[in-house]
């Protein structure tokens, strides 16, 4: 029996921390910090940091120096392209073993394409949502509101 298709889905998250709120002085103008995640099921298929992941393996030819770059490890990095490659119909990241000529990974088109569509979609995003951030600025704490 075939395999049920799920359609990805949008989750936008606010990625400001509650405790981590800066003291509200008169001259504070609201700004936003918007986060996009695409979703694949209950996988994030792409966000923030699988985009910068994907674009230092890009960059660096490396999963292991994409992840050394980023802060974190080998194993995590890998962890991550596998889980995009899973949830894409085809791999984002293809890989070559070490050996005596150096092993490597690298984007395949389908994972630049990928990539490129996602970081067009985050910044319309962000362009649409800073444009309605002006409708905030006389609600925010601390405003006169006769400005």
């Amino acid at each position: 029996m075939p395999e049920a298709t799920q359609k990805p889905s949008l989750q936008i998250l606010d990625a400001e921390n509650e405790q981590s709120k800066a003291t509200v002085t008169s001259t504070s103008s609201p700004r936003l910090k918007l986060s996009l995640r695409l979703m694949h099921g209950e996988d994030i298929a792409l966000g923030p940091g699988k985009a910068e992941l994907l674009a230092t393996i890009a960059k660096t030819g490396s999963i292991s120096s994409a992840g050394k770059s980023m802060g974190m490890s080998y194993r995590r990095a890998w962890m991550l392209v596998d889980v995009m490659n899973r949830c894409f119909k085809s791999p984002l990241v293809e890989t070559a073993k070490g050996g005596s000529h150096g092993g490597g990974a690298w984007l395949t088109p389908f994972g630049e394409k990928i990539l490129a569509q996602y970081q067009i979609m985050d910044t319309a995003a962000k362009q649409v949502a800073n444009a309605y951030l002006g409708l905030f600025d006389q609600l925010m704490a601390g405003k006169d509101s006769s400005e």
